[in-house]
């Protein structure tokens, strides 16, 4: 009976952080579903500015591109599977569907973390060495970084998952909106030890690794700042407020989602939770492009220049 229960519990997990909101579901629905629609225009709209403009083929703008990749990539790893469970009354999720998210949701954040990380250290050659920067930073050695840091993001993932995989599960309730590792983890009546070594192990290095050319190269930065003159510091404010800005943000967000999936958040009210919850996969897609978009003048000229112009031929041939 035991075996039974234990193959049984693996089929599908429950989700239980959906609260009742009667006819209001097909609000939350369409909410949801713009928010989705915002992610995915602002985002594509910026990839395809990117790689229509040979101006903007550059390190820096490669690594934007993929940046903006990931954060379409993690967000389709959520919203479509959250707009069916608006709508679902029973919020179950097939095992393998929740591996599958896991592994998308838990990959964007690594890469997300990483792809800044690069990115600072690109700033920092360009700032503190200019003369010098497209021999030290070529288009080649950008595509290296980018494919090394999805490489290594997918090889990390694939490691927490057969981890995962081989545990048996005496239980199938997950207090979330969407499938988490650590939480599925604590569902085993088997040995979990070896997991939460690596889980340790894998956080620490997706922290500690990239915070430390993060933290070295905006050291350095801040010192040109100082030593240099009013043109090099507004050089360098331009160029890295967004980045700044971005990574604060994720950083909050992902701090709040390791401490909500590890400690008790019934203090919260559950709306809180809920927005908390989904921050750094709502948040973080949004305000990137959006932030690069707007501070980056190379992008936002080519975005009015190829955008405006296609509005006015429209328009010119409609009359």
């Amino acid at each position: 009976v035991e075996e039974m229960t234990v193959n049984s519990s693996l089929s599908y997990f429950v989700l239980t952080a959906y609260i009742h909101v009667g006819s209001l579901k097909f609000l939350c629905f369409v909410v949801t579903a713009l928010v989705y629609v915002g992610i995915v225009l602002v985002n594509t709209s910026l990839m395809v500015v990117i790689c229509m403009n040979r101006s903007l083929h550059e390190p820096m703008y490669m690594f934007l591109l993929s940046l903006f990749v990931n954060e379409l990539y993690g967000s389709t790893g959520l919203f479509p599977f959250l707009l069916v469970q608006i709508l679902s009354d029973l919020h179950t999720v097939p095992a393998p569907l929740c591996l599958l998210q896991i592994f998308c949701i838990y990959m964007y954040g690594n890469v997300e973390v990483c792809n800044l990380a690069v990115m600072s250290y690109d700033r920092y050659l360009a700032i503190c060495d200019p003369l010098h920067y497209k021999s030290r930073m070529t288009s080649q050695k950008a595509a290296v970084l980018i494919s090394g840091v999805w490489f290594y993001s997918v090889l990390k993932l694939l490691i927490t998952l057969s981890l995962n995989v081989r545990l048996s599960r005496c239980g199938n309730v997950v207090n979330s909106l969407y499938c988490q590792n650590y939480l599925i983890v604590k569902l085993a009546c088997s040995d979990t030890r070896l997991n939460n070594i690596y889980g340790i192990f894998g956080t620490v290095v997706t922290v500690i690794v990239p915070l430390i050319p993060i933290l070295f190269s905006y050291l350095r930065i801040l010192q040109v700042c100082f030593s240099g003159d009013k043109q090099t510091r507004q050089k360098a404010v331009s160029t890295c407020s967004p980045h700044i800005v971005s990574l604060l943000n994720f950083s909050f967000g992902s701090c709040f989602q390791i401490f909500q999936s590890r400690f008790s958040q019934n203090k919260l009210p559950v709306l809180l939770q809920i927005v908390l919850s989904l921050y750094f996969l709502i948040i973080q897609p949004l305000l990137s492009p959006v932030m690069y978009g707007m501070q980056m003048s190379s992008i936002r000229n080519t975005y009015k220049r190829v955008f405006c112009s296609k509005v006015w031929a429209a328009h010119r041939d409609g009359t």
